[in-house]
């Protein structure tokens, strides 16, 4: 199982949020560019980036962070944030993102995430299902939907995206542990997936409980910047991982 830390932007530096509440903003880093490489330096080779100016304005905001990140490290970085037309697929993904992170508009705007998919194919995207109480929520996790989880992470692991994440909204930012139910049941619907575990990882007890019900990777955030889970622990967790 992988450890991907987050990093999530306002206004070019490294924040967290708690439960997606702008307000319940903390500012930890002023140069992002600097914590994507000490996670490199630690064996990490994957990164998430999330561009909150974006998902709060609709539009992609940081694309200048996102290019010196790809520029100055080897991580495989998936972005996203704001992704709402075609020119921002574009842009994201010429800016040096590995994988180009749609939520709102796979649930949204099906007809035109799956457009996306035919136009540039599923493996340079990651899905974002963003839950609460079991079904999808959009628009930075202000607005509900009626979509459930599993049929909404079935329909587009159907369709050939492998990269899916799932966030359980109660949960983000808490450091409370993990949804290990809920993600076991989606595990259980879809065995095949190697799931993308992320919120309320507090510490690394919480990391071998996801990798024993089978996730794939675990987005980490809070529980890095509070000290929760050090560069050490993560470097420890990744040398403990089998080669095969």
């Amino acid at each position: 199982m992988q450890i991907i830390p987050a990093i999530d932007l306002i206004d070019g530096k490294c924040v967290r949020l708690t439960q997606g509440d702008y307000q319940q903003k903390t500012e930890y880093h002023n140069d992002p560019v600097e914590v994507a490489k000490s996670f490199s330096d630690v064996g990490v080779t994957r990164l998430h980036v999330v561009d909150l100016d974006g998902a709060k304005a609709g539009a992609v905001q940081q694309l200048r962070v996102l290019e010196r990140i790809a520029a100055q490290t080897n991580l495989q970085i998936d972005f996203g944030g704001g992704v709402k037309q075609e020119q921002d697929v574009a842009s994201v993904r010429n800016a040096g993102a590995t994988w180009v992170t749609v939520g709102s508009v796979a649930a949204k705007e099906p007809a035109k995430f799956e457009q996306w998919i035919t136009q540039w194919g599923a493996s340079q995207f990651m899905l974002g299902a963003d839950v609460k109480e079991e079904r999808i929520t959009v628009g930075g996790w202000l607005e509900n939907t009626e979509l459930y989880v599993y049929d909404f992470i079935q329909s587009y692991w159907d369709r050939g995206v492998q990269e899916i994440f799932c966030t359980d909204v109660s949960k983000d930012g808490k450091l409370e542990g993990p949804s290990l139910a809920l993600y076991q049941r989606i595990k259980n619907q879809i065995p095949a997936l190697p799931l993308i575990a992320s919120g309320g990882v507090s510490q690394v007890a919480d990391l071998y409980a996801l990798q024993e019900i089978g996730c794939g990777a675990v987005i980490v955030g809070k529980a890095i910047y509070e000290g929760r889970i050090t560069l050490t622990d993560i470097k420890k967790f990744s040398l403990d991982q089998p080669t095969c």
